[in-house]
């Protein structure tokens, strides 16, 4: 199970290891392009439209053997707890959660000041999000949004952890890195084995992190 797949192609990456895959994403937008990329591929995986609070309920409990979460998904959900609930609810017994994310403390940092690494924003969840109204977009295209307002949450690594240990789950594995796959904070990063680090002060911040955690069998 592949929460909040987007447009699919990390959903893809999986099936092209050799997994079973369904992704699930709450945007219809999203979840056609990814039929259409799976289509125009040939892989075999299933889309479904859902919040990602509601997937327990779209989908059979305790039926997957992995649930994978990508960099930048968690910062759309207004409550930790209640997204570690889903997850223990989809995975089978024995089942293990793999969530690759940007880093909390990133998340806290303003990128629009590129002089210096600036904490501006929390770092723990909190119930009002932070508002944004940008027309400008991760993807490389110059063509403004239309949509513009965005609302994000961050969530402490603290507050991730003990929602999964609260849900049931055991935590096998968390690394912290000094990288991630997109330039974060421009004009403070440099590239390096296809990924970006901080070029000034390479090392002094984690940027994301990697975590796994199994459901007891």
């Amino acid at each position: 199970m592949h929460l909040q797949c987007h447009i699919g192609t990390d959903t893809l990456s999986l099936a092209r290891l050799g997994a079973r895959v369904t992704g699930l994403d709450f945007s219809p937008n999203a979840i056609d392009e990814a039929r259409r990329l799976v289509a125009d591929t040939g892989d075999d995986v299933d889309f479904v439209v859902a919040d990602v609070y509601d997937a327990a309920e779209m989908l059979t409990p305790g039926s997957f053997d992995l649930v994978y979460t990508g960099v930048g998904a968690l910062c759309w959900l207004p409550s930790a707890d209640r997204w570690a609930q889903v997850v223990a609810s989809l995975l089978a017994p024995g089942g293990t959660l793999h969530l690759r994310e940007g880093h909390p403390i990133l998340w806290s940092m303003d990128e629009r000041l590129d002089d210096d690494l600036h904490l501006r924003f929390p770092y723990w969840e909190r119930e009002q999000p932070l508002e944004w109204d940008d027309d400008s977009t991760y993807v490389d295209t110059a063509r403004p949004l239309t949509e513009t307002r965005t609302y994000e949450w961050n969530h402490s690594l603290g507050e991730i952890v003990t929602a999964l240990i609260r849900a049931g789950l055991r935590i096998d594995l968390l690394e912290e890195h000094d990288s991630v796959p997109w330039e974060a904070l421009p004009g403070q990063m440099a590239e390096r084995d296809g990924e970006f680090v901080l070029a000034a002060l390479d090392g002094v911040a984690p940027l994301s992190y990697t975590l796994r955690a199994i459901k007891p069998a």
